[in-house]
């Protein structure tokens, strides 16, 4: 093999790898299984010293070190399958790129994984249809309907991603970090990874649990871990010899515009962000999820040892990439003495200083910083700004609206609640939002729009003050179990409201589901559910005075932006005419999350002095950015617009290349075909909507937040300079700055 591209880094890995005592019989019986399954001599893929020497063996006995004899050897024909399939997958479609052929083989596949084993499978056609149908048959049986539908649809989402590979490589294109990090938690086969780690564990997780924030979160920082780590040991196989373009540090080399090494070595800073956010997850967010939902000793047990399976299969993962003849292992830092056996635990436990100067900066932002003016670069937007006709008359119900909700005046029992007033309400004007949003509207549609606006931007505005400053993260909850019973799903009779939140969540909650069909109307709910819940993430950061772990922020931003519900509020026209199916699909959640990040990116641009100086916010990309890299506020900045550029880049490219072959896959009529180009149209008026409203209202510039006409009426304010910040910390807690006697 030719000289290593660059110096494996310095590997942070904090939980102890052991070695399964069965890895001898584990070896035995899968060359046996593979060469049943017709995968070795005669495959035209591997020979029998092609699987010797990778070891998938070894793999499963490091990541499932405590499972059974029997166990262990199904899970590593499990790895031995999944391995056979990206390397035939790469021999028969990628190389060729035959993209046609790549689906029909791929679109067969679903057939093996049945619901039920005694609706039996299809004749299998090849060793890797034989060998899914064969391993679903034997692992299935100990598992719930619940684990198998979470199961197979990893299984799904692992092989039909595939051919998001196969079109970027068709294409020349390297994915932008974010777009990237998305589709590899599916094409890598992590999430699926964890599923067998359920199996594996004897630790099923409960469905009550299973979709919650902390188990997603424990699963997505143990997909991208997997997967970053694979990405540095595997950068040589798989950009010098495959051409492949579906790898991190090519990702962040172009991204960046670095060199490899140093690219490398941002791969792993972010390879150690996300380990120590699971670590985070599992110590702040697990306990109370599973007491929130009741679960009982031996459920709880369940979870806390599939956490531990997850922990287990880092480590384990590590030391067999430092092993395997698959990847580039040689040489660096993380080629220390070989170790096998039992007795090496404290070998395999390695905390670099790198992550813990990491980990002590996120913890370690001092707020209220004077930064002056928010920085914002020549935003080069393609898309033309359109109005709705119905603003001015908008604007005035909406400020009755307001008033009649009860926003406009101090919440009962609720100390400095009074953060809005008309003249802070006309100020922000938020119905400029919405006529951008939505600009063929009509008056009601608008004044719903704007009111939706207006009771999210409130309660963005308010919990921090009332919930933030105690650190009152259970009335914070408190709270949102209340709101949660004016949504009603049925029909339900709700409570009477007791503050501007409930009531006006009750008053939009039955203008906007009521005419909805039951489907529409829990998918909605779930949308306003995810962006209040969002708040409580961040109130939790804000008491740990925790800087977000850059992945993690993304993703949750979308949410305290609500996004998506601002966007469903875009689709009611739409109807039933689309397939659900459709708007769940890769492409449609691709554009969508590109619009909004570029939105969401946007507004922490226009609102850094807003959000750092006068608020002591730890949850704005440009901070997040400055964070993890260690660099200054006009570098920070541009590392965000240029993913801003990168993101507009890849909505651009979904609309040109990958909406077209989706139209075709589905099968979409001409009625169908038309509703989504107009939803493109949609989000390209959403996202020009936001972006003027920026650039027009008050809330963000620098003379009106020290005016306080539109900035922060809460403002931690107080004295300011050099001696203040005993002032500002009790202002923080609560007390009034002059309150220090």
């Amino acid at each position: 093999m030719a000289q290593q591209p660059f110096t494996l880094p310095d590997f942070y890995v904090p939980y102890p790898a052991r070695l399964n005592p069965h890895v001898d019989e584990a070896r035995r019986h899968t060359r046996e299984w593979a060469r049943r399954m017709e995968m070795l001599e005669g495959s035209g893929i591997w020979e029998e010293r092609d699987l010797e020497a990778h070891d998938y063996a070894l793999l499963c006995a490091y990541t499932h070190p405590d499972c059974s004899s029997e166990v262990l050897a199904l899970v590593t024909d499990w790895y031995v399958w999944v391995f056979f399939f990206d390397d035939h997958f790469l021999e028969t479609f990628k190389r060729s790129l035959d993209r046609e052929g790549g689906k029909r083989y791929l679109d067969r596949l679903p057939a093996f994984m049945p619901m039920d084993l005694a609706d039996g499978t299809p004749e299998p056609e090849n060793p890797v249809e034989a060998g899914l149908a064969d391993l679903w048959a034997r692992t299935v049986p100990s598992m719930t309907q619940a684990w198998r539908e979470r199961f197979a649809e990893s299984t799904r989402h692992l092989l039909n991603e595939s051919l998001w590979e196969l079109s970027n490589m068709d294409e020349g294109r390297i994915a932008n970090p974010v777009e990237y990090i998305e589709m590899r938690r599916k094409v890598g086969g992590a999430p699926w990874s964890a599923g067998l780690v359920e199996f594996a564990a004897n630790a099923e997780v409960p469905a009550s649990v299973a979709h919650g924030r902390a188990l997603g979160v424990l699963r997505d920082t143990f997909s991208d871990a997997v997967h970053l780590r694979n990405d540095l040991f595997s950068y040589q196989r798989e950009v010098e010899d495959e051409q492949e373009n579906s790898n991190g540090v090519l990702v962040l080399e172009h991204f960046l515009g670095c060199t490899t090494q140093e690219a490398a070595e941002a791969v792993n800073d972010l390879l150690t962000s996300r380990l120590q956010q699971f670590e985070n997850t599992v110590f702040t967010e697990v306990g109370p999820l599973c007491a929130e939902k009741g679960l009982g000793p031996e459920e709880t047990a369940a979870v806390l040892a599939y956490a531990k399976g997850l922990q287990d299969w880092q480590s384990g993962g590590h030391e067999w990439h430092m092993r395997s003849s698959r990847y580039m292992n040689g040489g660096g830092k993380a080629a220390g003495p070989a170790t096998a056996g039992w007795g090496m635990a404290a070998a395999t436990i390695h905390l670099t200083p790198r992550a813990e100067t990491a980990r002590l900066r996120r913890h370690s932002h001092v707020p209220y910083q004077h930064v002056g003016p928010s920085i914002v670069p020549d935003l080069d937007f393609p898309y033309r700004l359109q109005l709705s006709p119905h603003l001015a008359g908008a604007r005035d119900r909406n400020i009755e609206w307001a008033r009649r909700m009860g926003m406009l005046e101090p919440q009962p029992g609720r100390p400095a609640s009074h953060v809005w007033d008309e003249r802070r309400v006309r100020n922000i004007d938020l119905p400029l939002c919405s006529a951008g949003l939505q600009p063929d509207a009509t008056e009601q549609e608008l004044d719903l729009s704007s009111n939706w606006l207006t009771w999210g931007t409130y309660g963005d505005d308010l919990y921090p003050v009332i919930y933030g400053r105690t650190r009152d993260l259970a009335g914070a909850h408190a709270a949102n179990e209340r709101l949660r019973l004016f949504m009603p799903l049925d029909g339900e009779p709700v409570p009477e409201p007791a503050d501007a939140m409930e009531r006006g969540l009750a008053d939009l909650w039955q203008r906007t589901a009521g005419p909805m069909d039951d489907a529409s109307r829990r998918t909605f709910r779930t949308s306003v559910d995810d962006m209040i819940a969002s708040w409580e993430w961040e109130l939790a950061n804000q008491a740990l005075h925790r800087i977000p772990d850059p992945v993690d922020y993304i993703e949750m931003r979308r949410f305290t932006f609500g996004a998506d519900m601002t966007m469903r509020l875009c689709r009611l026209s739409h109807g039933d005419r689309v397939p659900d199916e459709v708007y769940r699909s890769g492409p449609v959640r691709s554009l969508e999350n590109a619009a909004v990040d570029y939105a969401t990116l946007l507004n922490d641009l226009f609102s850094y002095q807003k959000e750092i100086e006068y608020e002591g916010e730890v949850h704005n990309a440009v901070l997040v950015v400055q964070n993890f890299f260690a660099v200054d506020y006009p570098t920070g900045v541009d590392m965000v617009h240029e993913l801003m550029k990168g993101r507009m880049r890849q909505f651009q490219h979904v609309i040109a290349v990958e909406l077209p072959v989706l139209y075709d896959d589905f099968a979409l009529d001409a009625e169908a075909r038309e509703i989504l180009d107009g939803y493109v149209r949609e989000l390209q008026d959403w996202m020009a909507g936001i972006l003027n409203w920026h650039r027009e209202c008050v809330r963000y510039r620098d003379e009106d937040l020290r005016g306080g006409s539109g900035g922060a009426p809460w403002q931690l304010s107080g004295p300011t300079g050099i001696g203040t910040s005993a002032a500002q910390i009790l202002t923080l807690l609560g007390r009034p700055a002059g309150a220090l006697t």
